[in-house]
């Protein structure tokens, strides 16, 4: 029994060589495994599902991209491997037609799983990071059902430019922020495992990988952090035979 679980891979257009080894990741690492958890920011954005059926004539090059990757997905999920994903803070319009054309499972963001022989928490980890109250007021905002119709009723090239926007304010925003700020809340890690009654808890987001040994109502407790995929290096936690997490990193060549 192997599970294997990524977060922020980012794919896009620009960046083919991410793409490029994600592809012979699945073929060489993920074909023949149990279950795959993809646990958001898969895509660097998204702007609906109606993105699939503009195919070749999108200009950006992300229709194409995301039909490629949806029939990669299909064909290790017809092998034999379970698949699911998690909404991002960049893909949260993702639903549920690319979730069928990729032969996927949508988790909500959190989700309790059996893995190994423990019950784990899996988040994207962005509700984790509290202090930074702008972006926390954002969230709110972009999962309401309201707004998220009102995005996908405009016109898909209004929708390609407001994401474009969107990335733009957000770098901006980003870049003068404290580095404590765009990390996790201790108490907010302390108090969703506890909630959830858990002791290990895997996420990404944050861009920081790593592996935090802490404790929750006085038990020993780990926080797995998954890290981003660059154009030579991805990230992956394995999960083997009921054993414990692993994180590990590897080369994309």
């Amino acid at each position: 029994m192997t599970t294997l679980l990524i977060s922020d891979l980012h794919l896009h257009p620009g960046a083919p060589r991410i793409t490029e080894g994600f592809l012979h990741w699945l073929e060489e690492r993920a074909r023949g495994c149990d279950a795959l958890y993809i646990l958001g920011d898969f895509f660097e954005a998204w702007i609906g599902d109606d993105l699939l059926e503009l195919g070749e004539q999108d200009p950006t090059g992300n229709a194409a991209l995301a039909a490629r990757i949806a029939a990669a997905l299909k064909q290790l999920a017809d092998s034999g491997t379970a698949i699911y994903m998690m909404h991002g803070n960049r893909d949260f319009l993702l639903g549920e037609r690319f979730a069928s054309d990729a032969g996927a499972t949508l988790l909500s963001d959190p989700s309790v799983v059996a893995l190994g022989n423990e019950r784990v928490l899996l988040m994207h980890g962005d509700s984790l990071c509290t202090r930074d109250e702008a972006y926390q007021a954002f969230r709110a905002q972009a999962r309401h059902p309201l707004w998220q119709e009102q995005v996908l009723s405009m016109p898909i090239q209004e929708r390609i430019a407001l994401a474009r926007q969107m990335r733009e304010q957000s770098g901006e925003a980003n870049s003068s922020k404290a580095e404590d700020i765009m990390d996790v809340t201790p108490s907010e890690v302390e108090s969703a495992m506890a909630e959830h009654g858990v002791t290990t808890l895997i996420h990404g987001h944050t861009h920081r990988p790593a592996v935090h040994a802490l404790e929750v109502e006085g038990r020993p407790a780990k926080r797995y952090v998954l890290g981003d995929w660059q154009p030579g290096k991805g990230w992956e936690i394995v999960i083997e035979d009921g054993g414990e997490p692993r994180l590990e990193a590897f080369s994309l060549s």
